[in-house]
């Protein structure tokens, strides 16, 4: 492929994920789920067998499409972000015994419908990050990673060797295309991996991502793994390591001290506590810094269909006109301190039955603002 012009790369990410679309999660689609034990994309497509192929491409299709583009370009969108699983190239990858006989369960053609968002994201003026978000074996046990309840990428030299020389692959195929402006190299590993064996990941993802992508072209993300900014300090620093950004998520509905806050709390953490995060973060770990997952989401049991015995007592008690001004407050609250950080992204564009996780229709009911210009 030649380069192509496209719109300068945005100094400030304003952005959405496009999560569920080639990376199903339950909570987000239920109806895809409907009559399944399924928890999860390995599950769903090990349940499905042959039927998989024709329901998943139907879902490709219809759940973003050029006109979800169009729609966020118009808002003033400049990025997305979106999250794929180590099957994207098809067959071969490494097997788990989750597959059961079926060494390669995954739907084939995502790479096809990855190629398309490049294409509209070109015409719309808008830029990707692409994210690997589930790794061979599943880097921390949750639905989006992949397999539920299991977490062993970090116990197999296969699997980190596999997703380092996917990221490789993924920067040679789109190195030209004008709409590329990162790759993440892992979503969300546990907390419990050691950070030796993250940051020894990352350097290796590093080098094969830049073996195709010069810095001045492409940004190199990493998460923080649920764990401080200060077990990276002096981590993947310029000048042997450029444009590389760190990642953080930023949701209050997971935590029990969370959970038990009111809204007024939750408006505090999010307008003061977290705008200070970004003051700290920038000054100690000098790397620039986004917010790759936050949500309007207060209610553990939306996103969690297995939670049991959640309580949200930040909007229990409110009466609709309440809980409106309320989601428009912490929607602001977050927006203000993000805005200190290199930029954000909202997760996520769309969900089937919960709004407050759902960008478009927060936009619609006026929680979120209608123009990021």
């Amino acid at each position: 492929m030649t380069d192509r012009t496209h719109s300068p790369s945005p100094t400030h990410l304003r952005g959405v994920n496009l999560g569920g679309w080639l990376l199903l999660e339950k909570w987000m689609k239920p109806s895809l789920f409907a009559g399944l034990a399924a928890g999860d994309e390995t599950s769903w497509c090990v349940e499905l067998g042959k039927q998989a192929p024709k329901i998943l491409r139907s879902h490709w299709e219809n759940f973003i499409t050029r006109d979800d583009f169009a729609w966020l370009a118009d808002v003033g969108i400049n990025t997305v972000r979106i999250p794929f699983g180590h099957w994207i190239l098809g067959p071969p990858y490494p097997y788990h015994n989750e597959y059961g006989t079926n060494p390669h369960p995954f739907v084939e053609g995502g790479i096809d419908v990855l190629d398309q968002a490049f294409s509209w994201a070109e015409k719309f003026g808008i830029h990707i990050i692409l994210d690997l978000h589930a790794a061979p074996g599943c880097q921390n046990g949750f639905d989006n990673g992949g397999i539920r309840n299991v977490c062993e990428w970090h116990t197999r030299e296969e699997y980190i060797t596999f997703s380092v020389e996917l990221l490789g692959r993924l920067a040679k195929r789109y190195r030209s295309e004008p709409a590329l402006y990162g790759i993440q190299l892992l979503n969300e590993p546990r907390w419990d991996i050691p950070t030796s064996i993250l940051q020894s990941y990352y350097l290796r993802a590093y080098d094969a991502i830049r073996a195709h992508c010069p810095p001045e072209r492409v940004a190199v993300i990493f998460h923080d793994g649920f764990r401080t900014h200060r077990e990276y300090l002096g981590f993947m620093q310029e000048p042997q390591h450029q444009n590389v950004i760190f990642d953080i998520h930023r949701y209050q509905c997971f935590e029990p001290s969370d959970i038990e806050m009111d809204i007024h709390g939750h408006l505090h953490k999010a307008g003061d506590l977290w705008r200070q995060a970004a003051t700290d973060i920038h000054e100690e770990l000098k790397l620039p810094t986004i917010i790759g997952e936050w949500s309007l989401g207060l209610n553990i049991e939306v996103v969690n269909l297995w939670a049991e015995n959640s309580v949200d007592n930040a909007l229990r008690r409110l009466d609709q006109f309440q809980t409106d001004v309320a989601y428009r407050a912490y929607g602001a609250a977050q927006l203000l301190s993000f805005e200190h950080f290199r930029g954000w992204f909202f997760w996520s564009y769309r969900t089937e039955t919960t709004p407050e996780w759902c960008f478009r229709e927060s936009v619609e009911r006026g929680w979120l603002p209608r123009n990021y210009r």
